[in-house]
């Protein structure tokens, strides 16, 4: 939806005294305040985070109202209205910058009021009157900005990532396809850049298979610790102003709505004093943007050249790769993708200080937490969707170049130290090398071994197992 221009300013008032408004705006006066305090970046709340606040409302408001804390009547509209943010209908009123107070009071109050507002206009009352639906009596009843923050930090994690496994196992797949492929296509490995014994092309895309299976997996296991939730711990984990079965039937509403196996957190006074959970998230993501890392600069190696390098395998050609080379092509995937991990690593690196910020019994970094978190998930997940589609499914191999390299490697030599010694078959590499010869004609030369050994011994194949 487009913002209204054509309405007055209002003036709201609060605590701490009266506060102008656009008059268009279902937010209220502390989200005012929080807009004018904290204008530092461009990074506003994230959109899954909303959806978050949306559940728990809508959840709180069905709780509230089975146990008669708040009138049904008035339960009802904040569910209709928190169920509107869940779709996502009100999202350009949710505008505060995520560098903030760090127990994210202020979005938390940001949602209390948009609901309210929406709530009472529902009800046939102007906005803007905190009646008939108050932000705080009614929409927050039974919470704090303490439980409800972490718990909307962990359903928008739990809810991203199960987009983030998919497309990790999607790039398994495709790296698991091209291992088939290219099964029986010998080449040249290496180790420490120099040449090592002979594998096959299909071995080493095997390995970045299952290393993003791994990922995948990594994944996983954070998701039990992500399905904790705070809520009902209020302030600092007591429950204080809680209905005692208020967060059960809560939490049961969410994950029946989301799927999602939530549950009530083991002790809600480190579910709200602690963000472990997100760190040990960070670490699977870390491990992730790492492996990305790494598969990717090999790609770019093996695709070097492709005349004057490697040149083994053929990238998906995408787009002109220099302004003044003509004909030049850039590994421009591979390196999007290590753009991403470096970036993915500095955005670890904040959660781990922001982590460490949990003084006494408060973390002071939801928000940067959910941005980080949240950000991360997402430019992965689309990271890893385009390596596959836009660059692994499209590799091919130039089997030639790969039997030139086997040929003139000095590696070939290692089965023969099984019959000459392993002196004798440095001896001859060392004379391949110099002569600028290969290992066969060497051997051969050498008289050391017939032919029909050399050529058994000489054979890359049955060097693969």
């Amino acid at each position: 939806m487009s913002t209204p221009t054509n309405h007055p300013d209002r003036i709201e008032r609060d605590s701490m005294g009266e506060v102008p408004i656009p008059g268009w705006a279902y937010y209220g006066a502390q989200t005012q305040r929080a807009v004018q305090n904290f204008g530092v970046s461009e990074h506003r709340i994230p959109k899954p985070f909303i959806r978050a606040l949306g559940l728990i409302k809508k959840h709180a408001a069905i709780s509230n109202g089975e146990l008669g804390t708040v009138d049904t009547k008035l339960t009802a509209a904040i569910e209709q209205a928190a169920a509107e943010v869940i779709e996502g209908k009100w999202d350009e009123h949710f505008p505060i910058d995520i560098f903030q107070t760090g127990s994210g009071t202020s979005w938390n109050m940001n949602a209390n009021e948009v609901i309210a507002n929406r709530a009472s206009e529902i009800l046939g009352a102007p906005i803007g009157r905190r009646d008939p639906v108050h932000p705080n009596d009614h929409v927050n009843r039974g919470q704090s900005s303490n439980d409800v923050i972490p718990t909307a930090l962990h359903i928008a994690n739990s809810m991203e990532m199960p987009g983030l496994i998919n497309a990790v196992a999607q790039l398994a797949d495709s790296f698991g396809k091209k291992a088939e492929e290219f099964s029986s296509i010998v080449k040249i490995g290496r180790t420490h850049l120099q040449d090592a014994v002979p594998m096959s092309v299909g071995q080493e895309f095997e390995g970045f298979a299952v290393q993003m299976r791994k990922n995948a997996d990594r994944l996983r296991r954070t998701l039990p610790n992500l399905a904790e939730l705070a809520l009902g711990g209020t302030a600092v984990g007591t429950g204080l102003n809680a209905h005692p079965e208020f967060a059960a039937k809560a939490i049961k509403g969410i994950a029946q709505e989301t799927g999602i196996p939530f549950v009530e957190a083991e002790s809600r006074f480190e579910a709200i004093a602690n963000r472990d959970a997100q760190v040990e998230l960070a670490g699977a993501l870390n491990s992730l943007a790492v492996s990305l890392m790494k598969i990717a600069n090999d790609l770019r190696l093996l695709a070097s050249g492709p005349r004057a390098a490697l040149g083994e395998i053929l990238l998906p050609e995408l787009q002109p790769g220099s302004s003044i080379m003509p004909g030049k092509v850039n590994p421009v995937i591979p390196e999007m993708i290590i753009q991403v991990a470096a970036h993915i690593m500095g955005k670890v690196t904040a959660i781990t200080v922001a982590g460490q910020n949990a003084p006494l019994e408060l973390n002071m970094m939801h928000p940067l937490l959910a941005h980080e978190t949240l950000s991360s998930i997402s430019i992965l997940r689309e990271s890893c969707v385009a390596f596959a589609e836009r660059c692994v499914d499209g590799i091919t191999v130039d089997a030639e170049r790969c039997e030139y390299w086997i040929e003139w490697s000095l590696a070939l030599v290692t089965p023969l130290a099984t019959r000459i010694g392993y002196d004798k078959a440095a001896e001859l590499a060392h004379k391949a090398f110099h002569e600028k010869r290969t290992i066969r004609d060497v051997v051969t030369e050498s008289g050391l071994l017939e032919q029909n050994e050399i050529e058994e011994l000489l054979d890359p194949r049955s060097m693969i197992r």
